[in-house]
């Protein structure tokens, strides 16, 4: 039910969407904000960037290594910064990272920040904490936008995630990745099965009749 729901109405909530951040929104958490630009993904709607934040909230941070990758706006990486953590914080999207040095700036923390596809230009080889808020729709992304939600046809962004993720697992460090329900599950537990490494479920939250899970990643 809830699946033909949102089939029907998407489109009145793709239009609503699109207009209203067709301009910079600001996006706060405690005491921590940033702006987001129309072309990074918006935390404003979606449910997964909370739920990361309120997750990390109840870790220790203060001196901890801490990577986001993949980190769109960057209220994650700021939240950790604000909790003591070293922070380095990593996109593909330019205007996301450019948006991201003023929002340090403005919530006086600050952050390693890294253009960067994956891993390919993180040079640091260890991190006591990695968190990644996945693209998971499989279709292939006709922008860079798109990159935040589509993870291509044939899932090629956890073939290449699996793959080279597996020199940062280390039985010291924590690694989290949060999907949702209406992601293909299996499919990417294949592919991280395939690198040999398993899903561990941390957490299962059921918000707005979805369930959402953080599973933390290890090595076979």
């Amino acid at each position: 039910m809830r699946t033909f729901l949102k089939k029907i109405t998407y489109p009145f909530f793709k239009l609503s969407f699109d207009w209203y951040f067709s301009k910079p929104r600001e996006y706060r958490f405690e005491d921590s904000s940033v702006m987001v630009h129309p072309s990074v993904f918006p935390p404003h709607l979606t449910l997964s960037t909370k739920i990361v934040l309120e997750f990390i909230s109840a870790k220790e941070l203060t001196g901890k290594t801490f990577l986001e990758l993949g980190c769109g706006s960057g209220i994650i990486a700021i939240h950790a910064a604000k909790k003591g953590a070293i922070v380095t914080a990593s996109d593909i999207n330019k205007t996301a990272l450019n948006y991201l040095k003023k929002a340090a700036v403005t919530n006086e923390v600050t952050l390693s920040i890294i253009e960067s596809d994956l891993f390919k230009n993180i040079k640091q080889t260890s991190f006591d904490f990695i968190i990644i808020n996945p693209p998971y729709y499989p279709r292939n992304p006709k922008s860079t936008k798109e990159m935040a939600w589509f993870c291509g046809e044939n899932f090629e962004y956890f073939e290449n995630l699996f793959f080279q993720i597996s020199n940062y697992l280390f039985s010291q460090n924590e690694i989290y990745m949060i999907l949702s329900e209406d992601c293909e599950l299996e499919k990417i537990k294949a592919i991280a099965l395939k690198n040999a490494i398993a899903f561990e479920l941390i957490l299962e939250k059921k918000v707005m009749g979805e369930k959402n899970y953080i599973f933390q990643l290890q090595k076979l």
